[in-house]
């Protein structure tokens, strides 16, 4: 991890230095190696320093090449070195004495505005080109580092990694930005550019933008992930091969690193899978030991995964960490959080990295590797209850809802009722009746449900025009129970921004994914994907920490959404070709666990116990900030259902109560931290 800054004055007025240095100071955290900066004329770039890799112990950035037509500046780590040394011809030095940096300036001379195609890793990169006269901004497939602009046509172009060095120049305004707002308590839309400022944007994930005085500003994507053609092998014994082989160049690749490295381990499987494999790697190829830091909660004894983290620890090569994390809210140190979180957009989870990510800093660690959303990217499959229910093949959908149900938390009856049910009322619906009566006595069949009841209850109650239901229900003395509005979002405020709190907008209004591969393509494309990995960033930069993802490997991302659905769900067990293919890797108590450790009660009774003052003061003795953006007394019905629901969390409660808090104290931060601008 570092940090990059720049500004392009499109109307040819020099750069000030100072305005560099400032932005590269605000950003100090991010790098302690070293900071520089370059300026020519009316463009400025700079640098902060984070040595990670080999490699990094010899770059100096900016960087100008040998014509002096080219400078960069990068966040960068590329993973695909060998091929791109091999493709660009560089056989002038040894490939250690190689940087990442040198390597992406090579590709543009080589490719041009296409050289992001050929790069594998996490990057953001900005390029000055003197002879285009053109900034060339590039970001990496999935957004693991991240990139913000301030941008105002024929005048001035100004970039980060942070929004904080854009927001520190006396020229950017620090207005909120009301449509990222309103989406943050009632989302709305998948634009993945706004922010929480006016304009103050983000460069989407797998983007390139180029910034002339002629042409202006010019985004597109580069890459897009598509669901594509299914892989087919021979056995699930192949395809246990082919994934191991994938996870663990994942997994390798992101071990490059000069100091030593560290693992969040909690007992997961992804964070486990991650910790062994890297465990081995180092041992074999480095006889070098990994850090492992683990959060453990000996006052909430139902979220200690202990049980599941010394089976890890046991099989050796380990040097393990504990954070007590049941000693502390969620939002006991929210100054601090948001001191380097520029959104109000923090998760219930927060906390808990941030305490990993200081006890590894504490230790001396720079470079951390992340389980990140394994789930997503293997994918637990169930929506394979979905696929099988339109082919009509009850018989193993039948077979699988028993299996899973003997594995995870769940039954039958609800996976039933989920997928079978739900396929019924989508026949209705689209109106294909015959369909709807073919598939209804298959059900009946099948679960022994009444075919009466099928027809009636899904076949034609839903056919019927609502106001006669009413009739019916009143004659027969039923009451009709008006529908009451609980959206968290102040009706006026939504009028203002133009959305319908009631109402799904066209970017949510879609259709829902009816085959494993279509679901979790959409999840890896969702902007709620994006906000997190960000969140990510901030979090880790905080400590001049570099978070690494094997998860977010695209080789490996491509490789699992090509998977058939049997090899994510398979015999009632979700991740099916993860748990076979790490096969003798992991300790059987973590590759065979069933569903996850629910650590509601931990941030429940953070919140409640730990943070109720500020809770308190936030929600029901001031909410002065909050009442523009929020239905006040709305809020405070969840809050009296929260704090009156202390045995089980209630998520329809606690996280309309989340969003409100975080965005009260952020709103607080930015007031008292802008106030003399």
């Amino acid at each position: 991890m570092s940090g990059i800054v720049g500004i392009y004055n499109l109307d040819s007025q020099p750069v000030e230095k100072k305005k560099l240095a400032l932005m590269v100071d605000a950003i100090a955290h991010r790098g302690s190696d070293g900071a520089d900066i370059w300026c020519s004329g009316a463009v400025g770039l700079g640098h902060r320093m984070l040595w990670s890799t080999p490699e990094s112990l010899l770059e100096k950035l900016p960087l100008v090449d040998s014509t002096g037509e080219l400078v960069i500046t990068a966040d960068i780590r590329i993973d695909n070195r060998e091929e791109l040394i091999s493709a660009l011809s560089i056989d002038n030095c040894p490939q250690e004495k190689i940087t990442d940096s040198q390597l992406v300036l090579a590709a543009y001379e080589k490719w041009g505005e296409q050289c992001p195609k050929k790069l594998l890793g996490d990057f953001a990169f900005v390029i000055w080109d003197q002879r285009k006269q053109t900034l060339f901004c590039a970001r990496d497939h999935f957004g693991i580092k991240p990139l913000y602009y301030y941008y105002q046509p024929g005048e001035k172009l100004y970039f980060a990694s942070e929004m904080k060095a854009l927001l520190c120049l006396p020229g950017v305004p620090k207005v909120v930005n009301e449509i990222a707002i309103a989406n943050h308590l009632h989302p709305f839309t998948e634009d993945k550019s706004i922010t929480a400022y006016k304009n103050i944007y983000r460069l989407p994930p797998a983007h390139t933008m180029t910034v002339s005085y002629t042409s202006g500003l010019i985004s597109h994507a580069y890459w897009s992930l598509e669901v594509g053609e299914e892989l087919r092998l021979n056995s699930d014994a192949e395809y246990a091969a082919a994934f191991r082989e994938v996870f663990t160049e994942a997994v390798r690749c992101r071990l490059r690193s000069a100091f030593p490295v560290s693992c969040h381990l909690s007992g997961g499987l992804d964070s486990s899978s991650i910790a062994c494999v890297a465990r081995d790697i180092l041992l074999q190829e480095k006889n070098a030991q990994l850090h492992t830091f683990s959060n453990i909660f000996a006052d909430v004894p139902e979220c200690d995964e202990r049980q599941y983290i010394n089976p890890v620890l046991n099989q050796g090569g380990f040097i393990p960490h504990y954070v007590h994390a049941d000693q502390s809210g969620p939002l006991s140190e929210w100054q601090d959080y948001y001191k380097y979180m520029e959104e109000p957009f923090i998760g219930p989870s927060h906390f808990l990295v941030w305490g990993l990510n200081r006890a590894a800093q504490q230790a001396g660690i720079r470079i951390s590797l992340d389980g990140f959303d394994g789930d997503t990217t293997v994918s637990h499959g169930v929506t394979y209850f979905a696929e099988l229910a339109r082919q009509g093949k009850w018989q193993t959908f039948i077979q699988e809802a028993q299996a899973i149900s003997q594995h995870f938390n769940t039954s039958v009856a609800a996976i039933f009722y989920e997928y079978a049910i739900t396929y019924l009322q989508e026949l209705v619906k689209q109106r294909k009746m015959l369909t709807f009566v073919q598939t209804a006595l298959q059900i009946s069949q099948h679960f022994q449900v009444s075919r009466r009841k099928l027809f009636v209850t899904y076949g034609i109650k839903p056919l019927v025009p609502q106001y006669i239901l009413k009739i019916w229900r009143s004659l027969r003395g039923h009451k009709q129970n008006q529908p009451q509005v609980t959206s968290l979002i102040n009706p006026q405020f939504a009028k203002t921004v133009g959305i319908n709190p009631l109402t799904q907008s066209q970017d949510q209004d879609q259709s829902r994914a009816v085959t494993v591969r279509e679901e979790q393509c959409r999840t890896l494309n969702s902007t709620l994907f994006t906000t997190v990995l960000e969140l990510g960033d901030l979090c880790s930069a905080a400590f001049s920490l570099e978070s690494r993802h094997p998860f977010m490997d695209k080789r490996l991302i491509e490789f699992c959404l090509s998977l058939p659905p049997e090899q994510k769900l398979n015999q009632g067990w979700s991740r099916f070709i993860m748990r076979k293919g790490l096969d003798g890797i992991l300790p059987q108590e973590v590759q065979w666990r069933g569903g996850k450790t629910d650590m509601s009660p931990n941030f429940q009774r953070g919140l409640l116990h730990f943070d109720r003052l500020l809770v308190d003061q936030v929600i029901t003795n001031d909410g002065s900030n909050l009442q523009e953006f929020v239905d006040l007394n709305t809020l405070r019905r969840y809050y009296d259902n929260l704090i009156s629901t202390t045995e089980d969390a209630n998520d329809d409660s606690t996280i309309p109560v989340w969003k409100a808090l975080t965005l009260s104290l952020w709103l607080n931060h930015n007031q008292k931290n802008h106030k003399s601008d």
